[in-house]
């Protein structure tokens, strides 16, 4: 395994792991995100119909303190499912913290490993890698892509994070101000040093404008070390991300919530929404993040590039499953207002439904397939698939409905 024990990012994470996490804290909450939910590994890498009865070979790539491992690992157990989750970091300080958390767990189905992901095919090849904000922090990130890469075993797939420029405005600016003022003292001197900045900043300043960051106030010393502090941090264009997968040999699958990429999202005049439709769709969610200006991470899928894409497509067979979102409350919202509203970082989207709409969400239970959702409704299929393609257009956007037989599988095990 590669070691490297003076490599300035590796002090960092020992210093201060991050994100700050309490094991204590695994016995009331199971924290929760994008991408390596298991419902969308299946519905953007095995067109939502993965046999979960199959083996699931895992590896968390700088798996830092350990939250998309946590995740993965208690859904999967508790669905059921045979999996080998390795974890690999190369930081001891973030590993304890992970470890803490999986034994508060009794969690048995993860590897840990201390080491560094350019060595990732030499623990085997995986038919999932999660790697979220480590891409963007390498000395050379496209080695990082293809290492990964080489890991995957066929009809596998990758869903990982990099930072992402125009949310962050601001932060790069004041990286630069603060290695002018604070690069050879110890890492706590420089939290001090950099709180102490902050505390005066003028309201012109960037980052003092920029809504859409709060790490360096509610991070506490991690997160200000890690958004202000970092000594290799370089962001992704839509198109700079496009360019590295494609070297990487890498294809891209979808964002986990394709609605952010949309332009006619942000756009209100029919002429120019026009315009933005026959945009080929890397110009398409260029624009879109040109536009919304708030991106500050991409969370995406990608396989390797001899594989078929496989994102779930609407069957018979298809099994929705809500992800962050009650069935019950969303039914409400169309009983009480006739539409769906909700808000994804600072971008509202609304549907207009008809109250059926509801009683579809509550017959959607993660492991209902849609014709036995069709037959509880009594509806003939073309009104239902109306219905219902309606209904998932909002949710799959911002990530709130995926497909997926995982729930399905355990139910009948």
């Amino acid at each position: 395994m590669t070691d490297l024990p003076d490599d300035p990012v590796q002090r960092q994470y020992e210093a201060y792991p991050y994100p700050e996490r309490d094991a204590a804290e695994e016995a009331t909450r199971l924290i929760s995100g994008s991408p390596s939910h298991p419902f969308e590994i299946d519905h953007f890498l095995f067109d939502g119909v993965r046999d979960w009865s199959q083996p699931f070979r895992v590896l968390v790539a700088g798996g830092g303190t350990g939250d998309a491992l946590i995740m993965l690992a208690q859904i999967l157990a508790d669905n059921g499912v045979q999996a080998e989750i390795v974890y690999l970091d190369m930081s001891q300080a973030s590993r304890r913290i992970a470890e803490a958390r999986a034994k508060v767990r009794g969690l048995t189905n993860i590897r840990f490993e201390t080491g560094n992901l350019l060595d990732a095919a030499s623990y085997g090849s995986f038919d999932y890698i999660d790697c979220c904000g480590v891409l963007h922090h390498l000395p050379d990130p496209d080695a990082g892509f293809a290492a990964l890469r080489g890991a995957l075993a066929e009809g596998g797939g990758i869903g990982a994070m990099v930072y992402a420029p125009y949310g962050r405005a601001g932060v790069y600016e004041m990286q630069d101000a603060l290695k002018a003022l604070v690069l050879d003292d110890s890492p706590q001197e420089q939290v001090r040093m950099a709180r102490m900045l902050l505390q005066g900043l003028p309201p012109t300043n960037g980052l003092a404008r920029n809504p859409f960051l709060n790490d360096h106030a509610h991070g506490g010393d991690a997160g200000l070390y890690d958004l202000l502090l970092h000594s290799r941090d370089r962001p992704y264009t839509v198109p700079q991300l496009f360019d590295t997968l494609e070297r990487a040999g890498l294809t891209f699958v979808s964002f986990a919530a394709p609605g952010r990429y949309d332009p006619r999202m942000m756009i209100g005049d029919p002429e120019l929404r026009a315009r933005a439709e026959v945009l080929p769709y890397r110009e398409r969610a260029a624009l879109a993040e040109r536009l919304v200006g708030n991106i500050k991470v991409h969370a995406f899928y990608a396989t390797a590039d001899n594989t078929p894409k496989q994102v779930a497509q609407i069957t018979e067979d298809t099994v929705p499953c809500l992800i962050g979102a009650s069935g019950a409350a969303l039914a409400e919202s169309i009983y009480k207002t006739g539409m769906i509203r909700g808000e994804f970082d600072g971008v509202a989207f609304q549907r207009k439904l008809p109250n059926d709409a509801a009683g579809m969400l509550a017959a959607i239970d993660g492991r209902r397939n849609l014709e036995e959702v069709r037959r509880i409704m009594g509806w003939e299929k073309p009104r239902f698939n109306e219905l219902f393609t309606t209904l998932y257009q909002p949710l799959n956007n911002f990530g709130l409905m995926r497909f997926s037989h995982l729930k399905r599988f355990a139910s009948q095990r």
